[in-house]
């Protein structure tokens, strides 16, 4: 049987997109799209290039009061763990 550790096991993402080869700003209306769909407070993954594309769409986000969080993927990509605000 499992115990509780104390830790938080991290929540699944709502929703999820996988925008790699989509080129700026189109990667960001999608991403704010899709945001718009969630409840405050649910998160969404989007999967994109590094480098430029995940700057603009993180920065983007940021600046609209998003929490975001970058994980770094093979081949050159970036997932992006985005927490609606308002939760």
């Amino acid at each position: 049987m499992n115990e509780p550790t104390g830790e938080r096991q991290p929540r699944q993402p709502a929703a999820q997109l996988d925008l790699r080869g989509t080129p700026c700003p189109l990667n960001f209306i999608r991403s704010k799209l899709a945001l718009e769909k969630l409840e405050p407070g649910a998160l969404l993954r989007v999967e994109l290039d590094a480098g430029e594309p995940e700057q603009m769409v993180a920065e983007g986000l940021r600046g609209a009061g998003h929490q975001v969080v970058a994980e770094p993927l093979a081949d050159g990509a970036v997932a992006l763990l985005i927490h609606r605000h308002g939760g």
